[in-house]
């Protein structure tokens, strides 16, 4: 029942969530609140380590709640169940999309899409940043303590570093790795 259940929850991923790895987070979001396969510190770490290793992102997040939920047979079946409805697609529209790309309601269609895509990951970015910059609920009397200053600082540090005119340049890799040293060092 696990397996069915790993497929279904990643098939309905896959087929709803255009744009991206990034536009899967809203979905495992709920995923994990409503199966307890996961919660949210653990979509957390999923996320660093999804973006840090090869691959899309979604396929390495199925990978892992599959591979924790159920072992290898999981992974297989949680990674399956998320490609299946692109591949379904493709399979469906591929022959006919070049016919009718130039047809005004596909191209409505996809026009439509774009918005979608860009909320999905804006939405997962800001819920990133939450889980990661907010440690507590905040009083009213002090709601600086709310936040993760030293993490803030990081951020900051690495946003304005990336966009310096002389590290622009620089491979993201590197700026993956440095945001790792760093939180080692200060053990954030």
């Amino acid at each position: 029942m696990i397996f069915l259940s790993l497929f279904w929850e990643f098939f309905k991923t896959g087929l709803f969530s255009v744009g991206g790895g990034l536009s899967t987070i809203p979905f495992l979001e709920h995923m994990g609140a409503s199966t307890g396969w996961f919660t949210t510190q653990d979509l957390t770490t999923m996320i660093a380590v999804s973006e840090s290793t090869p691959g899309p992102m979604g396929v390495n997040m199925a990978t892992y709640v599959g591979f924790e939920t159920a072992g290898l047979p999981g992974a297989v079946i949680a990674t399956l169940g998320l490609v299946s409805p692109s591949i379904l697609i493709i399979l469906m529209i591929a022959g006919i999309l070049q016919k009718f790309r130039q047809s005004p309601v596909v191209e409505a269609i996809f026009s439509g899409l774009r918005p979608a895509s860009i909320a999905l990951i804006a939405s997962a970015g800001l819920s990133v940043a939450h889980s990661v910059l907010i440690v507590s609920a905040p009083s009213l009397s002090q709601p600086w303590t709310a936040v993760s200053w030293p993490m803030l600082g990081l951020t900051l540090l690495l946003f304005v570093g990336m966009n310096h005119k002389r590290t622009k340049s620089l491979h993201p890799i590197l700026w993956i790795v440095l945001g790792a040293i760093f939180g080692i060092i200060f053990q954030l």
